[in-house]
């Protein structure tokens, strides 16, 4: 199924954790049953595109094997294949379970450690599919330690323009990983900055959906009181050229940017 990316509005990606330990919705939707139910909800909701992620990349989530996580996605993805009409992306980062999923009809591929793994390069060629290509150092264990940049947006401009090297461009979109060995200023100049990334000529993702930043920001330690947070983070994406915003609350984001977009399109002529 074919992702237009090119086109207004931009699109949103509703997030399917099955998980036991994700830091907004971990144990959920680990049942295949409450996962498939919460995939039907996203796109009632109004999801664009459905990620499907069966392993967590919190700060300090530990890795799962290959076959635990197909076991967690495969069931999922078959089922929603057959029930829902909209794209269908998977959240990993190994070879091994892209390779699995490719014949299951997924429509998009998601690595948040941005084709680190070589193999995974030679995956994503061969499966011809569009790649979410994600910034992050380190691992989900030791991103949030000794962070630092002498230029944040810099430094992952250059990254993202040694990995357009290594795949065809046409394929890949880019995400300057929110949250991922970033500190709060850093995930803000990144949003503030978003127009340098789209010098690139890729589509952009970005995933502040109710993320830590949030909270020191505004002050709510909780992941259930940063919505408001999520909703401004969003608009400020959108308008500042954003294609795709990954998020928890496909309603709500999608109800925003519907309103953003009236404002941005009413005609001018007088009534």
């Amino acid at each position: 199924m074919k992702i237009n990316l090119s086109q207004k509005p931009c699109k949103i990606m509703g997030i399917l954790n099955v998980t036991d330990d994700s830091f907004y919705d971990g144990g959920r939707y680990t049942s295949i049953d409450t996962a498939i139910e919460r995939g039907r909800t996203l796109a009632k909701e109004g999801a664009d595109i459905i990620d499907i992620g069966a392993e967590s990349t919190r700060p300090g989530a530990m890795p799962i094997n290959v076959n635990e996580e197909l076991q967690r996605l495969v069931p999922v993805i078959q089922a929603l294949k057959k029930e829902i009409h909209i794209p269908i992306s998977v959240d990993s980062y190994k070879p091994e379970v892209i390779r699995e999923c490719v014949p299951l009809g997924i429509d998009m591929i998601n690595d948040v450690t941005g084709l680190r793994n070589k193999s995974m390069v030679d995956v994503v060629i061969k499966s011809k599919l569009p790649v979410v290509v994600m910034h992050m150092r380190g691992t989900p264990q030791t991103m949030q330690q000794d962070i630092h940049y002498d230029d944040v947006v810099k430094e992952i401009y250059t990254f993202f323009e040694k990995k357009l090297h290594e795949i065809d461009s046409a394929h890949v979109i880019i995400d300057p990983g929110i949250g991922f060995g970033k500190e709060v200023d850093h995930n803000l100049l990144i949003l503030k900055n978003l127009s340098v990334f789209k010098t690139l000529g890729c589509p952009i993702l970005i995933g502040t959906s109710r993320k830590s930043f949030i909270g020191k920001v505004l002050e709510l330690p909780s992941p259930i009181d940063r919505l408001s947070g999520t909703l401004a983070s969003c608009v400020y994406a959108y308008l500042q050229g954003a294609n795709i915003l990954r998020v928890h609350d496909v309603r709500e984001v999608k109800q925003a940017i519907k309103l953003i977009e009236a404002i941005e399109y009413v005609s001018d002529k007088k009534i």
